[in-house]
């Protein structure tokens, strides 16, 4: 076959409409090229809408569903319920996971660990947090959060994307595409996992969390690795110098330069940007990585596994060497919070992992100065239940998915430190006061980085999509 003629015939509908001279194929390749170009690295034209209180996000999201009334929701008064059923006007008709729907009693499991006020504000937090605890002032403690979600995935989907079902764009991606990034030589969003000691075999974590969606693919996130090149294929291969990569790089730039003005696909743009960022990536990411020159306070601030490239610990102190650098939005995925059963031993690994870090974290932005800049979020995808899933004996118990209510804390950013919003009934188990839903704390978290959630918008398949749907308040309640 004539390839001139195979060539037209493997054109693409996107790319027949960017060859097409008059007609709606000029609007269609107009709409593209104004898509490609509309979010630069700055941002969005007249973005943030508003001043913003913060210049970036370091979100610890903790995989798997910490406890809330185990660490920072303490319920002393079930201690004389213990073993007793779950009043039926408590669950109120709430479903069942398949884990827990054929027991034929739902036990009361009061924690077994300590809780005491820390700080002047008086927030109550758990044995298991002493260092937490120690920077109780500089958080705000969300005890009403509830999600739509029940099992894991659509649950962390929904709070990575502001949907259950995948294909949406990440919290990430959203910022990175409204506000563009501070240093053109790192990406605009970092993600990085660490596997934690409690439940090793907890729900795997895909690409798709800190992906773009239906949005231009250079603002997913850039994953960072533990092993090996932070970055896949960020060496040189043997053999090819600094010199030679520039050479090959400028040469297949006008490569795909010339098919960008051929077929006007956003793509080609995207992977233009990309090759370049790249390359300056080669110098900026062994700097960032290399963290010989952090004198030994900081090492002991962090904890003995901030020196172990992957640990919860070494990312938590990336990150803020990620934030001093200007890089929009710092994902840590920390996995191992599942504890359907053996809970008491497995959360207490899950807290030796983040609780020093996680402070240390707080800590270290404030003495830097970057923590009024810098908005941090911990928590994970739902709550625990108080009834116990399985058999419960003196000393071990487990708990089951919970969405109506579970804790996250927030920091910094713009945030009121030292404050407790929400309340939960008896049990931890429904919301009496100050509800927060999903999409109200995605909308907090761009309201304090100058983005109003209804305005940051992108236009897919004949709608205009936004991170909160057609939902989502700002919590005033929260904001400095």
């Amino acid at each position: 076959m004539d390839p001139r003629l195979e060539h037209r015939l493997l054109l693409s509908r996107r790319h027949f409409f960017g060859r097409v001279a008059t007609g709606p194929g000029v609007a269609a390749f107009a709409s593209l090229l104004s898509r490609a170009s509309a979010a630069e690295p700055g941002g969005l034209p007249g973005l943030p809408h508003f001043a913003p209180r913060a210049k970036r996000v370091i979100y610890l999201f903790q995989s798997g569903a910490p406890s809330q009334m185990d660490l920072f929701d303490p319920k002393p008064a079930l201690n004389g319920r213990r073993g007793t059923g779950l009043p039926d006007s408590i669950r109120n008709g709430q479903r069942l996971t398949g884990m827990t729907a054929t027991q034929a009693t739902f036990p009361v499991a009061p924690s077994r660990f300590r809780f005491a006020q820390h700080g002047s504000s008086g927030a109550w937090v758990s044995e298991l947090m002493p260092h937490t605890a120690r920077v109780a002032d500089e958080l705000c403690f969300i005890r009403s959060m509830h999600t739509e979600a029940i099992n894991h995935d659509p649950a962390v989907t929904f709070f990575q994307t502001g949907a259950q079902l995948a294909g949406r764009p990440s919290i990430g991606a959203w910022l990175s595409y409204g506000l563009g990034t501070e240093n053109d030589d790192l990406p605009a969003f970092v993600a990085m996992i660490s596997q934690g000691s409690g439940n090793p075999n907890d729900q795997p974590l895909y690409d798709r969390l800190w992906g773009s969606g239906f949005l231009p693919t250079k603002y997913q996130g850039v994953k960072f690795r533990s092993l090996g090149d932070p970055v896949l294929y960020l060496s040189n291969p043997d053999g090819i110098d600094g010199s030679t990569r520039r050479r090959m790089l400028d040469d297949l730039a006008r490569l795909n330069q010339l098919r960008l003005d051929e077929a006007g696909d956003p793509e080609i743009a995207t992977r233009i940007s990309q090759y370049e960022l790249a390359y300056r990536m080669q110098t900026a990411v062994p700097e960032l990585i290399d963290v010989s020159s952090e004198p030994a306070h900081v090492f002991d601030m962090y904890g003995p596994d901030s020196r172990k490239p992957g640990t919860f610990a070494a990312n938590c102190l990336l990150a803020r060497r990620l934030a001093e650098r200007g890089v929009r939005f710092i994902q840590l995925f920390h996995r191992g919070w599942d504890q359907h059963t053996n809970l008491p031993k497995q959360i207490a690994g899950q807290c030796r992992d983040t609780d020093q870090a996680s402070a240390a974290l707080v800590t270290d932005l404030k003495q830097r100065g970057l923590l009024d800049e810098t908005l941090v979020v911990w928590g994970g995808e739902f709550g625990r239940t108080v009834y116990c899933q399985g058999p419960l004996s003196a000393d071990d118990y487990g708990r089951d998915h919970h969405p109506r209510c579970f804790t996250v804390w927030l920091a910094g950013g713009g945030i009121k430190g030292g404050l407790t919003h929400g309340e939960t009934d008896d049990f931890s188990y429904n919301i009496t006061r100050d509800p927060v839903h999903v999409h109200d704390l995605h909308a907090t978290i761009l309201r304090c980085l100058g983005v109003d959630h209804t305005r940051l918008t992108f236009r897919f398949q004949g709608r205009d999509f936004r991170l909160t749907d057609v939902a989502g308040k700002v919590v005033g309640a929260i904001l400095s």
